[in-house]
């Protein structure tokens, strides 16, 4: 996958009149999309100004059952049967078997902190795997444990970033620690093996060693027991991985192969944007229209957020606070091999590079309107706020202004603007159907994506099902 930094000099006045040229060839049903409006064609000009047509042409997302289209790993090639598996496994609280207490046992799932309703991100400021109760209704119901020592929390000192649209970028985290390729060559020295960063030397993208990290990190493992219990898994890993010998097919590292195949499939594709990419022309409104120009015209925001989910995949300091400490926040890290320290040092933290001191990786920028917490550090709570910090090119942090990223300038642009754009932000990039990405259920039966006595009862469960 290739990611793009455009100059704005790359599209002239020929743009616009070749917009409804280009408008017209990515439509896939022309007899059923009304004609491009001089509206589409302002704004299709302003994108190839900003990005040029080849940064134009990878807005698109591929669809999501068309698996040889979506950028994958060639040692994870993905298989429906693979995804299929995935998907099962991400929201199987059966798979929290080697929770901190035994009351923790079977009762959170990777989709604790990465469900639909929130889209893919957790419903609270810090995800909490083992040891959280509770769900509410996008998850902001999740809370610590009276059963649990606050240490024993499953949680980490950063926001926890979405499991969806991962498959445009090479390397995970924040921080990017994750991955053997891309921005990561050159990084083995910090691969320690006292760390789940040792993960990486099994050579695969960032998906897939996260995955396979992730599992030993939030306590999951699928235990010769978790087959006992299910024989039903033992069939769904034969057909997902055939030619993998069987000591090693009911591994860790398989199942952490098959969730990443099915975080590759979890993409906003439904959206308006995307709609509008693929010759829907009508899918956006007129002032959602007005916003993308802002975005990626006035407010220069396509500089970094490009590419099919809108991220360069690069880092960059902007200088926005961390997590809060306090006895329900403070978080170690230590399960990740990095200390609180380390990890406000963002890509710095992980590198010891002084240049990527405080860098922190770009977001995608899909289905933001349902969460509730923005920022590495969760510290913005609405888009406008956001919105605001990155106008203003000011650092929140004194100690991080020496190593702002350059493309962090301030930019002035009206309140009808900023207000556009807000509604590109909050509508065109929103996909209103990512439940379907979600199993009606799992093998075990249990509740997901938590399977306390409170989660029940918050998502209408019968009783809670232990293993």
């Amino acid at each position: 996958m290739n990611y793009f930094h455009h100059s704005s000099a790359l599209c002239t006045a020929a743009c616009t009149i070749s917009a409804v040229i280009l408008l017209s060839s990515c439509n896939p049903s022309q007899s059923t999309n009304p004609e491009p409006q001089d509206k589409d064609s302002q704004m299709l000009a302003t994108i190839l100004d900003a990005l040029g047509q080849q940064g134009y042409s990878q807005l698109h997302m591929p669809n999501p059952h068309e698996l040889a289209a979506i950028p994958q790993d060639p040692n994870n090639r993905l298989t429906h049967q693979k995804v299929s598996l995935g998907r099962m496994l991400f929201h199987e609280t059966a798979l929290g078997r080697d929770a901190a207490e035994d009351v923790g046992i079977g009762t959170y799932s990777c989709a604790s902190c990465h469900h639909a309703s929130a889209g893919f991100q957790a419903g609270v400021q810090q995800g909490l795997g083992d040891g959280g109760v509770g769900f509410g209704v996008r998850g902001e119901g999740r809370v610590i444990s009276p059963d649990y020592d606050p240490t024993e929390i499953d949680r980490q000192p950063m926001r926890s970033p979405t499991a969806m649209n991962g498959a445009f970028t090479p390397v995970t985290l924040w921080n990017g620690q994750f991955g053997a390729h891309g921005p990561n060559v050159g990084t083995e020295a910090q691969w320690d093996e006292d760390t789940p960063l040792v993960v990486n030397y099994l050579g695969y993208l960032g998906l897939e060693t996260q995955a396979i990290a992730g599992l030993t990190v939030h306590r999951m493992a699928p235990t010769p027991e978790f087959f006992i219990h299910m024989p039903e898994y033992v069939a769904l890993f034969d057909a997902a991985f055939p030619d993998v010998q069987e000591d090693n097919r009911y591994s860790v590292e398989m199942a952490g192969l098959a969730i990443a195949a099915y975080e590759r499939t979890i993409m906003a594709s439904e959206s308006p944007f995307q709609r509008w990419l693929n010759g829907e022309h009508s899918a956006m409104t007129s002032s959602q229209k007005d916003g993308a120009m802002v975005f990626f015209g006035a407010a220069k925001c396509g500089t970094c957020h490009n590419g099919p989910a809108l991220t360069d995949g690069g880092f960059h300091a902007l200088g926005m606070p961390d997590m809060p400490s306090n006895e329900v926040l403070d978080a170690t890290g230590k399960d990740y091999g990095m200390s609180s320290a380390d990890a406000a040092l963002g890509r710095g933290g992980f590198t010891g590079e002084d240049s990527d001191k405080y860098a922190f990786k770009t977001p995608q920028l899909y289905n933001l309107e349902e969460a509730r917490f923005y920022g590495h550090g969760g510290t913005f709570y609405s888009l406008s706020e956001v919105v605001d910090y990155k106008l203003a090119g000011m650092s929140a942090k004194p100690e991080v202004t020496p190593y702002l990223s350059q493309d962090y300038d301030a930019v002035d642009i009206t309140e009808d603007q900023k207000n556009s754009l807000l509604r590109f932000l909050q509508e065109a990039l929103y996909d209103p159907g990512l439940h379907r990405y979600v199993p009606n259920n799992t093998v075990s039966g249990q509740c997901f994506p938590n399977n306390d006595p409170q989660s029940s009862i918050d998502l209408g469960c019968d009783d809670p099902l232990p293993l």
